[in-house]
């Protein structure tokens, strides 16, 4: 015998039915015309913690794909990285390169601090230039731009002038106004609550 329970939950699920059907009929609409690819300018900014992680997260993507990967590191470098060790163990599709010395406030030595943004960038523009490299990733550049190590201009530049299918992901706080403009994609990472508020210091697999 059919119970009052069964007949409920059949018009439920037809109007679930129903309901999914037109939405999946205007997601088709919407990915129809959604035909083009391209390289992407990708900028991860904002207070929020996340924004080298989620671009690893895409070098991860691209190892998987088969494709070559460059990441230039801009400010750290002055310790061991989780990300360093497994990225080593893909020599031919990642080339790891952590040219930083560590923040502003260690180094105190502003000229060293630029003569390191350069050194890094260079490695950038040789990475873009390189056909061979799908995606180069640079690594908190944003932080080196707020502190006017590089010249911003002369950055959108280059990047903007890159191959038509090639991936960049920059990342760090602050990104100047005139990156975002240019990119395609931009994320603003929202610190909603973060540990070291509570005393807990950067830790092994979070933070590096």
């Amino acid at each position: 015998m059919e119970t009052d329970s069964n007949v409920e939950a059949a018009p439920d699920e037809a109007r679930h039915a129903e309901k999914m059907r037109k939405k999946q009929a205007a997601q088709a609409k919407i990915m129809a015309n959604k035909t083009r690819e391209q390289g992407l300018l990708i900028v991860h900014t904002g207070k929020g913690k996340g924004k080298t992680s989620a671009a690893l997260g895409m070098v991860v993507r691209a190892i998987g794909h088969g494709m070559k990967v460059g990441v230039v590191q801009f400010v750290k470098g002055a310790m061991h990285t989780g990300e360093k060790a497994v990225f080593d163990a893909f020599p031919d599709n990642v080339e790891f390169k952590p040219m930083g010395e560590g923040f502003t406030w260690d180094t105190q030595d502003r000229s060293r601090d630029i003569a390191s943004a350069r050194a890094a960038w260079d490695e950038v523009k040789r990475m873009i230039a390189d056909p061979s490299y799908h995606m180069v990733m640079a690594d908190e550049l944003n932080i080196v731009l707020r502190y006017d190590y590089l010249p911003v201009d002369e950055v959108v530049a280059v990047l903007t002038a890159r191959d038509a299918m090639k991936h960049v992901i920059v990342t760090g706080r602050n990104a100047s106004d005139a990156l975002i403009e240019a990119a395609d994609l931009v994320t603003d990472m929202t610190m909603v609550k973060h540990p070291f508020r509570s005393g807990v210091k950067a830790q092994a697999g979070i933070e590096f």
